[in-house]
């Protein structure tokens, strides 16, 4: 029984599979340690496969021809340089020689066929067939231990008499394709050791270099030797591509848990091993060979030590299993199911997005038919980020010999326009093109213009997909594919009517069967699931028991879990801010809106220089204190802030601050988009009111550079943001991040995940959330959505549209006639706007008459319903406030009726991509809503400003609440996407009226923290009393007048001040007061009844 938990045993089960899959089994004493070649099949795979260009070899070298190709081989595999970042040298190596053929004087030889991307040439099929792939058991590697052929006697004597000479070390299993190896694997049984003592005998026995004779392994030498070496258990598996000791860097190599964690699950079938996908998948050699071909690639990149020196280290990139497995499955699936089809992949951020993106777009790019044409004429990667064009570039030029593979459109390349340039691209088929989002809508006019484009097939990957060429771009997209196509009837002269281009929209809201949409995203929207997701049951319609899901999922949990990214809210801070607003003036209260004068308010206080100013004191000495020496000094903060004008005063309160406190290595920048104005009713902006402020102006070291490079300097540690960088932008060094903006849902995921890019040492230093505006349930409802796999809670109810549809039309601000007119006109090639215009211009009067007619009847209304209220009379008061409502309730159904165009408008859009209506009449609509909207306006000329002039802040506190994890949970329920629903029922608010005051003190209500206990608050009553005991003049107060007189003295005043003063120790409750005028009034009564008792 105990055999059963033995290494041997698990890998002879896996030797035996690896064995039935197709490998060979070789010999250790066959394997050639000096050239790391198992001879055998170096010289048999070119025999068998090359038999002419070997005959022509053996007359060059007649004299032991076999000797001389295997060191010719060597030699190339030799000139790999492994300290040398040079694209020129990838011809060599074991890369290098598996894909590009040897030359010798007039000979070239192939080391391994590659399966074509069609059958269609029996003669490569054949020689697929024949490549060689061999398992090896317990390999003695080096060439410096002693003689392989030498006994065990031998070795001792040996060993004795030259200490110079290597250690025997064995691996256990090393792979090998036609000679040449290219995987090593060190096992482990989990009964004896975990996978962790394979990965340490990597580190410390397992050497490029040998240590006792400093002489290379020519089987481990990086880019020379085996491609990639695995460490493997039962349980789990780990990869690493370069062995440099102990700073060999091993990554996770595992599926996953269903649950979407590290690891691997329990398989089903208990008699296989958890990690049997390695072998009979990943290394199932039709498998490996495709990695090799078209997978594993060399990388250069500029990397950074913790002092801040750069230098280039060349990297091979062997895919992940979540990468292989996603390509994998996009390839077969476009085999398969040919074009038409969505794709959802959920992948967070830290998958290595960019690579899969890379590999699928190439591996599509080449896929053929049975007939050997291509299955899609061009692929089209839709991205705003720079790199992924480089990468792409870079990438795919190492996996195939022809240029020209990829195209980028934009204005730096190329001569002639975005359009031309596209048109081009697309006319000759050009395999890849890379388009940003602002130029996807070129795509379209480029495939409207030419009546061959729209009969070919496209895919089209969307980098993040919840951003805007999603909805009615993609819409747009398809429309214009399906026109003509559908058309084959009309001559390529006739004009198209109405009719014929309603038909070809109306098809275009099916399933298109010649484009392919691939949605690559971490944080998929609700909209994004039900657009792109795929049915369980793909035959029945979508519903809470069939809900859309992801493609593939690669989960923020795994990525956390593995180490790719980092856990963001492990260590994060809320504040509060408490403050009083009074008037400076008795008697100046207004009537005003209340909704409007809060906003107006929050605006007021959140540009006040004295808001500002303390926010600013407590990042930057955080920022000092707790993240500054980071990362060997390199560590660097962002600043959330919710305005562009909010930006702009942060940074002028940074700079001020800094100046103050003399701090000469702190520097921020600040990033917003075009020019920021101020107004004289922004308080502290007076100075600032003729002045454009502008990234240039008030950015003086930017000198030209783009911002990013500027922010990686090591002049800069802080960016001051206004909705800039706050998604798409990488800067590893990030570790600190300061919020003072709302947060929700995706926008709040992708906002503080640009502090979770791992760097080396902040894994162990962590990062740090401080926010001054959310609160931590809040932060994590954002986040718990997608930390495993993101799902609905139900689906889009299609049905709606047709309830919007009839309550717009029994509005009676349109007739159907005038959209039929409207659609008739707006098809016409020679349309005018001014005709369309006069087509609205009958709904725009009818909606304009009767809405200024409501709000002057709304405004009589209201103003009598005011009077009548002073008469006391009961039934006056209900008629007057019955024909206030009915007054109210007509101005708001032609508010309401305006928003209902725009929701039918993108309800139709986006539900028609999933739901095949049919319907031209729904078609017709949404045309003629699109277009009727905007020229709807809102008569504001009743709305008088609110005035803040007579605002003042008596009192400010900014306090830190709590330092928390905010621990994201496994298997949450209550946390799925709920889809949109609500459509067409929106209800007027009705706009309370109160006076100003009022309003101050319910806003200042907001700030409550009631967490208190009421022995907390007794003690703190006692506390207060005993401060104010302390001011002679309000104890004399007290002492000489009522109550009520006392009250009107100096009592109010210096309560506050001792309230505002009651230290850290009582934040909480000095919250609650400044937060609760009842509570206040009632504790105010409290504290005077004791010192009276005090007194006596």
């Amino acid at each position: 029984m105990s055999n059963k938990t033995q290494e041997v045993v698990f890998q002879n089960d896996m030797i035996r599979q690896l064995v039935a899959n197709g490998w060979l089994l070789g010999k250790p004493e066959n394997y050639n340690r000096e050239l790391a070649l198992y001879e055998e099949d170096v010289l048999g795979f070119v025999k068998e496969t090359q038999d002419v260009q070997w005959q022509k070899f053996c007359a060059l070298y007649p004299n032991n021809p076999e000797q001389k190709f295997l060191e010719r081989v060597a030699s190339q595999l030799n000139k790999a340089d492994p300290n040398a970042a040079n694209k020129d040298m990838r011809t060599f190596g074991t890369l290098g020689v598996l894909r590009h053929e040897i030359r010798d004087r007039g000979t070239r030889f192939s080391l391994c066929q590659f399966k074509p991307e069609h059958d269609l040439n029996p003669d490569t099929l054949a020689r697929y067939q024949k490549n060689r792939l061999r398992v090896v058991p317990e390999l003695v590697y080096s060439p410096w231990s002693v003689n392989q052929s030498a006994t065990d006697e031998h070795e001792a004597d040996n060993a004795a008499s030259n200490s110079k000479r290597a250690k025997k070390w064995r691996i256990d299993l090393v792979l090998f394709v036609n000679g040449l190896p290219v995987v090593t694997l060190e096992l482990k049984s989990e009964f004896k050791q975990a996978v962790q003592n394979a990965i340490k005998q990597y580190k410390t026995t397992r050497f490029a270099t040998d240590p006792a004779t400093k002489k290379p392994e020519p089987l481990l030498t990086f880019k020379r030797g085996a491609l990639v070496h695995f460490a493997v258990s039962q349980y789990e598996v780990y990869m690493a591509t370069r062995l440099e000791g102990d700073d060999t860097y091993f990554l996770p190599f595992n599926k996953g848990t269903s649950e979407g964690g590290a690891g691997n699950d329990v398989p089903e079938n208990i008699n296989q091993y958890a990690t049997d996908y390695l072998w009979n998948e990943v290394l199932q050699p039709n498998n490996l060979l495709n990695i090799l071909a078209r997978f594993v690639h060399l990388q250069i990149e500029e990397k950074e030590d913790w002092e801040g020196r750069k230098y280039k280290k060349e990297t091979l990139i062997f895919p992940r299993y979540h990468q292989w497995d996603v390509v994998s499955k996009l390839v077969n699936a476009a085999r398969t199911e040919g074009p038409g089809h969505k794709y959802l992949i959920q992948h967070s951020a830290g998958s290595g997005k960019s690579n899969s993106i890379a590999w699928s777009a190439h591996q599509l790019s080449a896929i053929h038919t049975d007939e050997g044409n291509k299955l899609f004429d061009s692929v089209i990667v839709v991205t705003d980020r720079t790199v992924l064009d480089d990468q792409l570039q870079e990438t795919i030029s190492q996996f195939t010999s022809v240029e020209g593979m990829v195209g980028r459109i934009n204005r730096e390349e190329g001569n002639g326009s975005k359009s031309e340039k596209l048109a081009g691209a697309l006319e000759c088929s050009q395999p890849i093109i890379i388009v940003t989002i602002q130029t996807f809508p070129f795509v379209l006019k480029a495939i409207e213009n030419s009546v061959s484009l729209k009969e070919r097939n496209f895919v089209v990957i969307a980098d993040e997909a919840h951003s805007s060429q999603t909805g009615s771009t993609a819409r747009q997209l398809k429309e214009v594919l399906m026109i003509d196509g559908s058309l084959h009837g009309k001559d390529a002269d006739e004009e198209l009517t109405t009719e014929d281009i309603l038909d070809a929209t109306v098809a275009s809201r099916r399933a298109s069967s010649n484009l392919s949409y691939l949605a690559f995203t971490a944080t998929p929207k609700t909209k994004t699931l039900e657009l792109f997701g795929r049915l369980p049951k793909p035959d029945e319609a979508p519903s809470k028991q069939n809900k859309p899901e992801a493609y593939h999922v690669y989960s923020m949990r795994q990525a956390i879990e593995e180490g790719f990214i980092l856990d963001v809210l492990k260590n994060y801070t809320n504040y509060k801010v408490a403050y009083n607003l009074a008037m400076k003036m008795a008697g100046t209260d207004q009537e005003v809106e209340s909704k409007k004068a809060k906003v107006k308010l929050n605006q007021w206080v959140r540009l006040h220089d004295y808001n500002i100013s303390q926010k600013v004191q407590v990042i930057v000495e955080h920022f000092k204190d707790n993240v500054m020496g980071l990362l060997g000094g390199q560590a660097k903060a962002m600043v959330v802030t919710s305005s562009r004008k909010e930006a702009v005063r942060y940074k002028q309160g940074f700079d001020k601050y800094i100046i103050e406190k003399g701090y000469q290595k702190i520097h921020a920048m600040v990033a917003f988009s075009g020019e920021v104005e101020f107004s004289d009713k922004d308080p502290g902006c007076e100075a600032f009111v003729d002045f454009k402020f502008t990234e240039k102006n008030m950015n003086d070291n930017l000198k030209g550079r783009d911002m990013r490079k500027a922010f990686d300097s090591d002049y800069y540690q802080g960016m001051i943001v206004a909705n800039k960088f706050q998604t798409g932008f990488d800067q590893p060094k990030l570790c600190a991040m300061y919020v003072d903006k709302k947060l929700g849902g995706v926008e709040c995921v992708q906002t503080l995940s640009r502090l979770n890019r791992t760097f080396p040492g902040k894994a162990e230093t962590g990062t740090y959330v401080l926010d001054f505006f959310n609160e931590p349930e809040d932060i994590l409802t954002s986040f718990q959505p997608y930390f495993q796999t993101a799902e609905l809670a139900d689906v889009s109810d299609p049905d709606l549209i047709f309830d919007l549809r009839d309550k717009l039309r029994a509005s009676g601000i349109f007739q159907w006639q005038e959209v039929e007119q409207f659609c008739n006109a707006f098809f016409v090639k020679s349309k005018s706007n001014a005709a369309i215009a006069n087509i609205c211009k009958p709904a725009v009067e009818r909606w304009q008459k009767r809405y200024k007619y409501a709000i002057d009847a709304y405004k009589q209304a209201r103003e009598m319903f005011e009077r009548t209220k002073k008469t006391g009379d009961a039934v006056l008061i209900a008629n007057a406030e019955n024909s206030f409502k009915d007054c109210k309730q007509e101005k708001d159904a032609l508010e309401i009726f305006k928003k209902d165009l725009g929701t039918f408008v993108r309800f139709y859009e986006f539900m028609s991509q999933i739901v095949d209506y049919d319907d031209k009449e729904l078609e017709k609509l949404c045309l003629y809503a699109r277009n009727l909207r905007p020229m709807l306006r809102e008569i504001t000329a009743e709305e008088s400003d609110i005035d803040l002039s007579n605002v003042v802040m008596s009192h400010y506190r900014l306090s830190k609440i709590r330092q928390q994890d905010i621990q994201l949970k496994e298997d949450a329920a209550d946390y799925e996407l709920v889809p949109g629903d609500a459509v067409g029922t929106a209800k007027a608010k009705d706009p309370k009226e109160e006076f100003l005051s009022q309003i101050i003190s319910k806003l200042n209500e907001l700030f409550i923290t009631d967490m208190l206990t009421d022995q907390d608050m007794v003690n703190y009553l006692y506390t207060i009393k005993d401060k104010m005991k302390e001011n002679t003049l309000v104890m004399r107060q007290i002492d000489n007048n009522t109550p009520e007189q006392a009250m009107l003295g100096d009592f109010p005043k210096a309560l506050m001040d001792a309230i505002m003063d009651s230290g850290e120790a009582h934040e909480n409750q000095m919250m609650q007061l400044l937060s609760n005028p009842d509570k206040a009034n009632g504790f105010s009564r409290l504290v005077f009844d004791l010192l009276k008792l005090a007194d006596k």
